[in-house]
């Protein structure tokens, strides 16, 4: 069906496995004779797609037919003794009870907007697929969101319901009045809360009998809150097909599974990751997904995990495989573990170097965006090089440019782009929500600009430098300064503020804040004034934002017009001064 891009030496080739590529194919070829395609350069598209009725519903059928391995589509534990596994079969019944309580009970119609706050709890899997088969657009945020954070989103995305647990409840409920769009709440809760629905008790109570709705390939699909240099958090939108029909189009990916593969992601589910690592390139592989419920990210938790149950691949930011190898790993025998991929900031070499020489295995970097998925990724078989981030993924052309768009020559320093014009790549997000102007501010020429700096050398490995504005990402966190200063400037300590990053061997990198106490304030303890300044941003915005570097000083260094030089603050931290 899909005529594939020829991507000559992006990877050592290894031998296919033709059933599971059948399986592929078979995918393909259904969605193309159910529905009208258009072309889209060298690719036969389908108007029509939807992941839960042409990837998952197919699978249960494979499934049902006995030409799966007999491999869980989902396998969830919580630690304490108690798991959940589910079939493609089984997904897809309770999967339809909850589409049911989503427009049966909420009233939520095509095309609307849920916000669903939830750790690693299977339910945030049911209302995944659920919101695919009802066409609601979903909008997913971490548990660590604050009142204020909920009810930016609320307001800026018009959400008509929301789903969440016990521990959020209450900040929902100190925000609902001021959302007049909101209308429905959903608890997921052993008890009851007044106002709320109980989400357990509904869906469990539900016919499973849903058709699914018929969407568009640029229909949207899922929003994504991320950080901005300046302002609050953007809406980032994707599609259909930027989501699901993605994927499906190369056969051999950043992933790269087969039916009888286990993957386990320990990304928040708040972030595009768990959406790419949990949900849509697994499930289209026909893989299992593997999920810890992890309230928090033990080592030894991850390390007897990965010795009691037949995980394939593990995927983290570069932080966990830092906790990693900091513990004995002799001690330790990986039941499974044949492919660990790192991505969301660069992974030290010595690391990869660590974890090689501990475990025997190699740590394949991977490079994306929000607004673009993974662009970069050493592949099984590839080379890899130390600091490298691999190379194009398939489906993507990705260049260094310079400031006027123009592609630069191997070795030199520019910008990470992706050509996104003549034709746009499918995986590219649609723009943000209701910000024409940021949308088209990452339009350079014939090309979308990440704002990450890097180089290309002459055999097409991508080597990423650090951000071109202001973000920090620490532990795989993208962290906006705007966001923690005005958190800062709200305390009556504090005169004026700027927030950079700073190195940290753990996180890579930490948020720095640099404070200008008030005239009309003075404190002899520094030290203790810090801590209540973190205290302070913690309790006004997510936790993991706090600066966990705190310094004092006189006066910030500024332009002649009065703006805060950053870039100086940032580069004393780094010591590029």
């Amino acid at each position: 069906l899909f005529k594939l891009q020829t991507l000559k030496s992006l990877w050592t080739p290894k031998p296919p496995n033709r059933t599971f590529h059948g399986h592929l194919r078979l995918l393909a070829s259904d969605i193309h004779s159910q529905y009208e395609t258009v072309r889209r350069g060298e690719q036969e598209i389908p108007q029509y797609f939807n992941f839960a009725h042409d990837v998952l519903d197919k699978w249960s059928e494979i499934e049902k037919s006995g030409k799966r391995p007999s491999n869980p589509a989902f396998w969830w534990i919580d630690g304490k003794g108690q798991e959940v596994k589910w079939s493609f079969e089984e997904l897809g019944f309770l999967s339809r009870k909850v589409a049911n309580v989503l427009t049966k009970v909420c009233g939520v119609q095509k095309g609307d907007r849920v916000i669903v706050i939830l750790p690693r709890v299977p339910e945030w899997w049911l209302v995944n697929v659920a919101c695919m088969r009802a066409g609601v657009v979903l909008i997913p945020g971490i548990s660590q969101l604050s009142a204020k954070d909920i009810l930016y989103r609320l307001q800026a995305s018009k959400a008509t319901c929301i789903i969440t647990n016990d521990t959020l409840a209450p900040a929902v409920d100190s925000v609902a009045s001021e959302c007049q769009f909101l209308k429905t709440k959903l608890i997921v809760s052993e008890g009851s809360r007044e106002g709320w629905l109980n989400f357990t008790d509904l869906y469990k109570n539900q016919s499973a009998d849903h058709s699914c709705v018929k969407t568009r390939i640029q229909d949207s699909m899922s929003i994504f809150f991320t950080s901005g240099t300046t302002g609050s958090p953007k809406m980032t939108k994707h599609s259909q097909g930027s989501l699901g029909l993605r994927p499906l189009l190369s056969e051999r990916y950043w992933l790269d599974l087969t039916p009888s593969d286990m993957v386990w992601s320990t990304s928040d589910t708040g972030w595009i990751l768990a959406s790419l690592a949990s949900v849509f390139d697994p499930w289209v592989f026909g893989a299992c997904v593997f999920i810890h419920k992890l309230p928090q990210i033990e080592p030894a938790a991850i390390l007897n995990t990965l010795c009691r149950f037949p995980i394939d691949t593990l995927v983290g930011a570069p932080t966990l495989f830092r906790m990693l190898v900091q513990n004995d790993l002799s001690s330790y025998k990986f039941m499974n573990l044949k492919h660990c991929l790192s991505g969301g900031e660069p992974l030290n070499p010595e690391v990869m170097e660590q974890w090689k020489s501990k475990t025997g295995l190699d740590i394949h970097e991977v490079y994306g965006q929000t607004e673009t998925g993974v662009i970069c990724s050493v592949f099984k078989g590839m080379k890899i090089i130390p600091g490298s981030m691999g190379k194009a993924a398939p489906l993507y052309d990705v260049q260094i440019v310079d400031k006027n768009g123009n592609i630069l020559p191997p070795g030199q320093r520019g910008e990470i782009a992706v050509r996104s014009k003549p034709i746009r790549p499918l995986g590219l997000f649609s723009g943000y929500v209701d910000n024409p102007k940021k949308t088209e501010e990452t339009e350079r020429g014939d090309f979308y600009v990440t704002g990450d700096r890097g180089t290309m050398d002459e055999d097409g490995y991508f080597q990423f430098f650090g951000r071109d504005d202001d973000i920090i990402i620490s532990s795989g966190y993208r962290i906006g300064p705007f966001e923690v200063e005005n958190a800062l400037i709200e305390h009556p300590a504090v005169a004026e503020t700027a927030v950079v990053s700073s190195p940290d061997p753990l996180r890579g990198e930490v948020v720095k804040a640099f404070v200008v106490l008030s005239p009309a304030f003075s404190s002899s303890d520094l030290q203790s004034l810090a801590s209540d300044l973190q205290e302070h941003v913690k309790k006004t915005t997510a936790p993991y934002k706090y600066p966990r570097k705190v310094e004092f000083v006189q006066e910030l260094p500024k332009t002649l017009t009065g703006k805060i030089k950053r870039n100086e603050l940032r580069n004393k931290e780094w010591g590029r001064m």
